[in-house]
């Protein structure tokens, strides 16, 4: 158990972002975990941010460190709009040089229309190679079912579903309560 912590390490979620056929889709779980206990299972960690909604966003981590940064980059969006990926670098430049930002435990998954990206603490900004991305504790299970699912004639978002029941399958730390936010993509 962690010193801060009298419940233990706090697991993440899985989220998954999917880039298929005119579609980007961003789902993920509802779960959110405490050690060993399930202290929501209906959290939603997928939402729509930006001028209009025009951009997807999920979070895996600690929630009140998500939420801070989903509000920073929804200030960068403001100052850069329409530009998703410099309002990302500009969020992570300052998420690594600014002492209280830099110990925010969370990661990101971002979409609009033209693009994807995961946004970390590390300073990484990273688009996926093959339309799929997807973080939290679960995220390694629903990008190997994504992407194997990607040949198939499923759209988007049948994909991104399918990934996260499977991960929920695996990963304890996923639940069954699956939020899907759906874009036209460029």
């Amino acid at each position: 158990m962690s010193e801060h912590n009298p419940f233990g390490t706090m697991h993440a979620t899985t989220i998954i972002t999917v880039r298929k056929d005119g579609q980007v889709v961003m789902a993920g779980d509802g779960q959110v975990s405490l050690g060993q206990t399930v202290m929501k299972g209906n959290a939603r960690k997928v939402r729509r941010i930006g001028k209009g909604g025009n951009v997807i966003a999920g979070f895996a981590g600690a929630t009140a460190d998500a939420f801070t940064l989903l509000e920073r980059l929804e200030r960068k969006l403001e100052q850069y709009p329409d530009q998703l990926m410099r309002a990302c670098v500009e969020l992570a430049k300052d998420w690594r040089t600014d002492k209280y930002l830099r110990n925010l435990e969370a990661m990101m998954l971002v979409a609009d229309k033209d693009i994807t990206l995961a946004v970390t603490g590390n300073g990484d900004v990273l688009e996926p190679e093959h339309g799929v991305m997807a973080i939290g504790s679960g995220g390694n299970y629903a990008l190997s079912a994504a992407l194997a699912l990607m040949d198939s004639d499923k759209p988007a978002d049948a994909v991104a579903r399918r990934a996260m029941e499977i991960a929920g399958q695996i990963c304890v730390y996923t639940n069954g309560n699956i939020i899907v936010e759906t874009l036209d993509a460029a």
